[in-house]
């Protein structure tokens, strides 16, 4: 299933996991935060991970990024970059919640990232 979002889409992968695929160039805000949580919360009914595929560039306000992974039923993201940029962009996020602690793993696209990602949110879901 293939959601189309005004900024991006999610493809859900499986009964608990979606990926997401931000266009290029995109500051993401609340707005649009508020946009694909909504989505999430209607489809999944249980605790779910999300793969992050940051295919393409694109950033945060600084409020969303403050917002950004809060879903209760979100126990895991998986994050596949493809570049040192979106790599430091990810970081940046992480360290502002870093009080959050967040289960969240990083992986390089050059290197079977997308499915070395699925295969670690599977594990994380399976052993909540």
């Amino acid at each position: 299933m293939k959601k189309v979002l005004s900024f991006g889409f999610i493809n859900v992968l499986s009964e608990n996991i979606a990926e997401i695929i931000i266009n290029n160039n995109v500051v993401i805000t609340l707005e649009m935060i508020d946009e694909y949580e909504k989505f999430l919360t209607e489809h999944f009914k249980s605790d779910f991970g999300l793969l992050i595929n940051r295919v393409n560039h694109y950033s945060y306000t600084f409020e969303a990024k403050l917002s950004i992974g809060s879903l209760e039923q979100l126990k895991a993201m998986a994050v596949v970059y493809y570049n040192d940029i979106s790599k430091k962009s990810t970081n940046s996020v992480l360290k502002k919640r870093e009080v959050d602690n967040f289960n969240l793993k990083m992986f390089s696209g050059l290197e079977l990232g997308w499915q070395m990602g699925v295969d670690w949110l599977n594990k994380e879901l399976n052993n909540i």
